[in-house]
């Protein structure tokens, strides 16, 4: 049973490396804070109803909350029996040395990519309108130009509204300097280990065994 952190910039491919991770463990819980969130806010949860309180008035929902719904989430069962993948937590020092109350925890992953890469990937991200399948301007065009693979449908490069140079530069700077004494504190600890995520689909089985520790 493997209790491991993913931790790294928007872009770095969290989502994808924990898909490679649960093809080696296929019973690990996956928990995306954000996910959480959800499901407090969605069940009216004394916590969700709590930090629905704070988002109402624009504030950022504290620590403390935040802390305690990632708590709760740990305590279930299939967290406890079968490890988990955690995404999105800890943001802040704080609720990385709260989680050390909560868990021991085996490994923060620290996904490791330059800033180059990380604004191709978000900029250059675009979908299909009919079925909603995901490209990229620069790493994942369709086969044919203005064409979709998967419906056929005619499609072309938008971006999002939020997907943009100066909106990403602040989210990559807010993200250093929260995560830097989060990298201090598990290198202190002795189990903080970096990930080359220049391209995780590249790495084998055995690679990700040893990534892993198993």
């Amino acid at each position: 049973m493997k209790k491991l952190i993913l931790f790294g910039p928007p872009g770095a491919g969290k989502g994808t490396f924990s898909g490679q991770i649960k093809k080696i463990l296929p019973e690990i819980t996956h928990i995306s804070t954000g996910d959480i969130f959800r499901e407090n806010l969605k069940n009216e949860t004394p916590l969700g109803i709590k930090a629905k309180s704070y988002m109402d008035k624009g504030e950022l929902v504290p620590d403390e909350v935040v802390i305690d719904m990632v708590r709760d989430r740990l305590n279930k069962e299939d967290a406890k029996t079968n490890g988990f993948i955690l995404d999105g937590f800890p943001r802040t020092l704080r609720q990385a040395e709260a989680l050390t109350d909560i868990t021991e925890i085996d490994l923060l992953l620290l996904l490791e990519v330059s800033r180059d890469i990380i604004f191709k990937r978000i900029l250059g991200r675009y979908g299909c309108k009919n079925c909603g399948e995901i490209y990229n301007k620069y790493t994942l065009p369709p086969k044919v130009e203005g064409k979709c693979d998967k419906c056929g449908a005619e499609i072309k490069f938008e971006q999002r509204s939020d997907d943009n140079e100066e909106t990403l530069k602040n989210r990559l700077d807010a993200y250093e300097k929260n995560a830097k004494p989060i990298i201090k504190y598990y290198k202190k600890r002795g189990n903080l280990k970096k990930v080359d995520a220049k391209d995780t689909l590249k790495y084998t089985e055995d690679d990700i065994k040893h990534i892993l520790e198993i």
